[in-house]
């Protein structure tokens, strides 16, 4: 609800569940894996091994973007229902093969949605493996707090200082730089559309922001830290993410304007959501000095 208890509908997608995997390039609500985002030159060596993955589209670097043209976003999950300390929710369960999508390791991957009585959405993933590889798992939904239009006056902030550096092509080029006094700064509260048309090559070359953040984390391992805000000022609608990952990837749905009927009927305009993806940094496999995003057998990813 807002303000005056009138409710809508915050979060982008599709009428038919069948949608969701069809034609869905801007990936509306999906769960993202093996690894989210981009890794370049579509292989990484661990362990003195290279992997060499199915890239994604025909660009030159190839990479090999959100898990690869199988990934986890395509595949129909399990769900069983479960209960929690929480509330009661659904686990999503996934068997992925040794060799998919030329990742090393058969890798059974969780993820577990509960809604609470207080407006709070969890979700808590897990995955283990059969040989080392990389895991980096994410959800992808597009929330609109307005419910309608675009999200350019609604305003965000991080809390994070500092930002994954990538060139116009969205390689990133392992530095790691500083966001503030650049369009790239939301440590203070600011409407998205602020400073989305800002001369940077990088916010031109995608039309909006396209960029990883770097959050500020609890110095107790494993413990939520809010990490970001997205405020309606009309309605009052007010979204908080609390996550235990060193990432956000911000993504202002650039190229995202539909013709086609969506949820309820509707079209979307540009720019009619904000995707917050939490996880790891783009490319961490092949920059060493980013945090490390290795699974081995044994352990559990969590």
């Amino acid at each position: 609800p807002d303000r005056n208890g009138q409710m809508a509908d915050v979060v982008l997608g599709y009428d038919k569940p069948s949608d969701y995997n069809t034609n869905n390039s801007p990936e509306f609500g999906l769960t993202i894996g093996r690894f989210a985002n981009r890794i370049f030159g579509a292989s990484f060596t661990l362990d003195g091994l290279t992997s060499h993955l199915t890239p994604t589209g025909r660009g030159n670097p190839p990479m090999t973007m959100h898990g690869g043209p199988e990934g986890f976003a395509t595949k129909i999950w399990k769900a069983s229902p479960v209960t929690t300390r929480d509330g009661k929710g659904l686990r999503f369960t996934l068997v992925s093969p040794d060799g998919d999508q030329g990742f090393p390791g058969k890798m059974v991957a969780t993820v577990t949605y509960v809604w609470t009585e207080d407006c709070r959405l969890i979700l808590d993933y897990t995955a283990t493996t059969t040989k080392p590889t990389v895991v980096n798992l994410t959800q992808h939904s597009y929330f609109n707090m307005a419910g309608a239009g675009d999200v350019l006056n609604q305003r965000l902030t991080f809390d994070g200082d500092f930002g994954t550096f990538a060139l116009p092509n969205n390689r990133p080029t392992g530095e790691i730089r500083s966001v503030h006094g650049t369009p790239f700064d939301f440590t203070a509260a600011k409407p998205i559309g602020q400073d989305i048309d800002a001369d940077d090559a990088q916010m031109k070359a995608n039309r909006g922001y396209n960029q990883n953040y770097v959050l500020r984390r609890s110095p107790i391992p494993g413990q939520l830290a809010e990490a970001a805000e997205l405020y309606d000022p009309v309605s009052g609608r007010r979204l908080t993410i609390s996550t235990d990952q060193p990432g956000l990837f911000l993504y202002t749905a650039n190229f995202i304007s539909t013709t086609r009927p969506m949820k309820g009927g509707v079209t979307y305009p540009l720019r009619a959501g904000v995707a917050m993806e939490i996880g790891q940094f783009p490319d961490a496999p092949n920059q060493p000095h980013f945090p490390r995003t290795t699974l081995l057998p044994g352990q559990t990813f969590h």
